[in-house]
């Protein structure tokens, strides 16, 4: 009990003079803008998340533009991110806000609780942040700090390690001021009890850490988890015809939905140029007189939580329209509005690719 009332003064005490972690949405009340924040910060590292923050604040400053935002110009600005399913939630939820709830935000944690896309995290977050309630948040920075200073080895990644960590967290929070303590743990994970090379010579919890005195802070906190990646090759054809191109909205419930793409041909490996051509997909879609090759680029990569995706775009010419099932042709001066996954935008923003 004396250990937890230490840490829980140290770390306002250490708010309130060295912490310098500058983020515009600390210290905001505006439940809108906390909850943007906290989505895109969901699998997103704060230093990337800041510039999308900045462009969402922008282009939507409050829940009435999101939500009557085009869906289509909500994802473009989400492109990049990652875990698209956060921007269909996004989207989702501020329609139902404006549409259900007249644009109010609500105000209790059970009623934040049930929104699309919003888990015991954000909505604690939220509930303390905005409506300075005691609720306490929960995410990989205080698991890191609560483990090591308490030395507790309960798995952080099993259903029984994360009830035992909300609950802790929970008797360790200042009912008085929520909102500034969970800023202040979160702060500290990130400053001070880094994963990786913690300034301990620097911390004034050290002379009550476990960790520290017991030599553990490489060991803790435990993660039992492995994940197991799964590989799939993609080869897109990038198909012009006169100053179009043959493009298609993913609506399957797969990876990338809502976003667009190329004509894709998924295979089992990768595929080189005479083995794609060769294939039913594409033997069904080209005639062999009617289709010139421009160019093959490399084997691009991009990884995902649970996949690794290996792909190759194949630039191709053709001189009488194709009819690809579920795909439209679109003109140049468009692709540059349209939502595409990382792996697609990045190939178009290369220097050496030019679809003129």
């Amino acid at each position: 009990m004396q250990n937890q009332k230490f840490f829980a003064e140290s770390l306002l005490m250490w708010n309130d003079l060295d912490n310098k972690r500058q983020m515009p949405w600390k210290g905001e009340s505006d439940p809108y803008r906390i909850w943007i924040s906290e989505i895109i910060l969901q699998q997103t590292r704060v230093q990337q998340g800041l510039e999308y923050y900045n462009r969402f604040m922008s282009t939507f400053p409050d829940v009435k533009s999101l939500a009557t935002a085009p869906e289509k110009k909500v994802y473009k600005l989400w492109e990049g991110l990652g875990y698209y399913s956060r921007c269909k939630n996004l989207i989702a939820t501020a329609q139902f806000i404006y549409k259900d709830l007249d644009g109010k935000f609500p105000d209790k944690f059970e009623d934040i609780l049930t929104l699309k896309g919003v888990g015991n995290y954000t909505a604690s977050a939220i509930a303390s942040f905005a409506f300075n309630l005691p609720h306490a948040v929960v995410d990989g920075n205080v698991f890191r700090v609560l483990s090591r200073f308490f030395g507790i080895e309960m798995a952080i990644n099993t259903t029984e390690g994360k009830k035992f960590y909300a609950s802790f967290a929970q008797t360790l929070l200042d009912k008085k001021q929520p909102g500034k303590y969970n800023q202040a743990l979160m702060d500290f994970g990130a400053i001070v009890y880094k994963p990786a090379a913690p300034l301990c010579n620097q911390c004034l919890l050290q002379k009550k850490c476990v960790a520290f005195k017991s030599k553990r802070i490489a060991e803790l906190p435990v993660n039992t988890k492995t994940i197991k990646l799964k590989e799939r090759f993609f080869t897109y054809l990038v198909i012009q015809y006169e100053n179009q191109f043959y493009v298609r909205k993913r609506t399957a419930k797969d990876i990338w939905q809502n976003l667009y793409e190329f004509v894709l041909i998924e295979s089992k490996k990768l595929l080189n140029e005479n083995e794609l051509i060769e294939t039913k997909e594409v033997s069904n879609l080209l005639n062999s007189e009617d289709f010139q090759i421009l160019s093959v680029s490399g084997i691009q990569k991009q990884r995902l939580t649970h996949q690794l995706i290996s792909a190759r775009f194949i630039r191709l010419k053709i001189n009488k329209p194709l009819q690809p099932e579920g795909y439209s042709l679109v003109a140049m001066k468009q692709l540059k509005s349209l939502p595409f996954p990382k792996l697609i935008s990045s190939f178009l923003a290369d220097k050496n690719v030019s679809l003129s």
